[in-house]
């Protein structure tokens, strides 16, 4: 019998018609193209079912309600398939693959998350092949985790960053190789899918809505402009630092605000602006002093991948001092712990 795939198609540019505004979203129209598919119709690849999301969304406009709604849908249809392919935009796509993983809990079947710099209606695309790649992925390949696909490159999620606004190789995982490439053939590396834990059956958790945010260091930052962003109802914060994690140790005002925060129960994690490295806030004094005001360490996680696990943490209810230690385990791959 031949593999079940259920596509979760939540918008973006690979169903995109051309209108006078620029590309947009048309409902039923990436249906129509994937019907004419030759390909799609051959007996290596999977049958498949499409479930549009109403509204089509350039993935500017998801939020964290849209994760959770495309991993309650996985969860409803998790028996019925063999895996799942995610059609997202690709603005906002490494946020989606950051959260997912933590989202689902126990999962035994592949999540490929893919989509396209150019629509599949254009003659010259990447969509093609993103799409019937991810298929054959989702269907014969028994990785056991939440993938992005792009570009002939096969991601772990929640180390997956974009790195081009342009080309066809948008996506990098710059602290941890790929789980596979395709060229002639797919060549999956086993050694590093993570093997399943936890129960049999897929757990997606009931989450409330926490409040976290992002700020990114610049040369002169104001202490006030961190004091109102680090503001009540604020939880925890993605603070991409220079380097190996540093930050202004001269300013004692800035400090000063970041302790306030941290002592009122803010978790402040701290993340390299760097594509590759890992944060080591004791290897200058201008890390040292950010540890001493109470931040707390994201190694190698990127910004996309700190800002979903805090979400997540904060979601289920945990209490700062526990937040704290989650963010420093590895909990889904998303992060290299030094020995």
């Amino acid at each position: 019998m031949r593999k079940r795939v259920y596509i979760v198609y939540t918008g973006g540019t690979i169903g995109m018609r051309r209108t006078k505004d620029g590309y947009q979203p048309d409902s039923g129209s990436l249906q129509a193209q994937m019907a004419e598919m030759p390909e799609l119709r051959h007996a290596s690849m999977p049958s498949y079912d499409i479930h549009e999301y109403r509204p089509l969304l350039d993935s500017s406009n998801m939020t964290p309600r849209e994760w959770i709604a495309i991993a309650r849908d996985i969860e409803a249809q998790y028996e019925r398939y063999d895996g799942f392919v995610v059609l997202h935009g690709t603005d906002t796509m490494a946020y989606t693959a950051s959260a997912l993983p933590f989202l689902l809990g126990g999962l035994r079947k592949p999540v490929i998350i893919t989509g396209s710099q150019i629509p599949l209606c254009e003659i010259r695309n990447d969509a093609r092949e993103n799409l019937i790649t991810s298929l054959m992925l989702a269907a014969s390949y028994a990785i056991p985790e939440v993938c992005l696909y792009f570009g002939g490159k096969l991601l772990r999620g929640c180390r997956a960053t974009k790195v081009s606004a342009d080309g066809f190789a948008a996506f990098d995982s710059p602290n941890f190789p790929p789980l596979g490439t395709v060229g002639i053939d797919i060549d999956v590396n086993w050694d590093l899918v993570r093997k399943p834990r936890g129960a049999a059956k897929l757990d997606v958790p009931e989450l409330a809505r926490p409040v976290v945010s992002a700020l990114r260091l610049f040369p002169g930052i104001s202490p006030e402009l961190v004091r109102n962003v680090l503001r009540p109802p604020l939880q925890g914060l993605v603070l991409e630092a220079y380097g190996v994690g540093n930050g202004p140790d001269q300013d004692a005002a800035f400090l000063d605000v970041l302790a306030d925060a941290a002592a009122r129960g803010v978790v402040i994690v701290d993340c390299t602006q760097c594509l590759e490295g890992s944060v080591d806030l004791g290897e200058y004094a201008a890390g040292s002093a950010l540890a001493r005001a109470g931040v707390v360490s994201g190694f190698d996680l990127t910004a996309e991948a700190a800002l979903a696990k805090l979400y997540y943490l904060f979601g289920r209810g945990y209490k700062p001092e526990r937040v704290k230690k989650e963010m420093q385990k590895d909990l889904r791959g998303e992060l290299t712990l030094r020995a």
